[in-house]
């Protein structure tokens, strides 16, 4: 087998929807063959924004260094204003967007449609063979 490579990525999510991030966390981390490492804001690890511009700064840095943003598709990220935000620098940084399907979801936000290069059910084995294909 050749050596496994380390995946860094980015889970743009919202803290008030923190439970889609933590249950991909957690899906994630057990499996077999894939190491990676986590550069998203997590709510209970906070980047040390202070201001917006700051936050916006320190978002930048963090999506510079990754392989893929992965973006959990739930009607949230509809409304959320740093979406836009972070789907605009995986654009300038070329990097790969993979739209995560929820379980029971039906409606996939236009914004992930329109920039997800790939949108995959909520599995590992889709998600992680949709890294592994797309990531940088």
């Amino acid at each position: 087998m050749p050596p496994l490579r380390t995946y860094n990525l980015f889970i743009s999510h919202a803290w008030k929807y923190t439970d889609d991030y933590e249950r991909l966390v957690k899906l994630l981390n057990p499996s077999r063959n894939f190491i990676w490492k986590n550069y998203s804001v997590p709510e209970d690890d906070p980047l040390a924004g202070g201001s917006r511009k700051k936050l916006a700064r320190e978002i930048y840095n963090q999506i510079k260094l990754t392989s893929v943003v992965l973006v959990v598709s739930g009607i949230y990220v509809a409304h959320r204003e740093w979406l836009k935000y972070e789907i605009d620098l995986a654009d300038k940084f070329n990097k790969s967007i993979i739209g995560i399907k929820p379980r029971g979801a039906v409606y996939i936000p236009m914004s992930v449609r329109e920039s997800a290069v790939e949108i995959v059910n909520w599995n590992d084995k889709s998600i992680i063979s949709s890294i592994r294909r797309n990531a940088l």
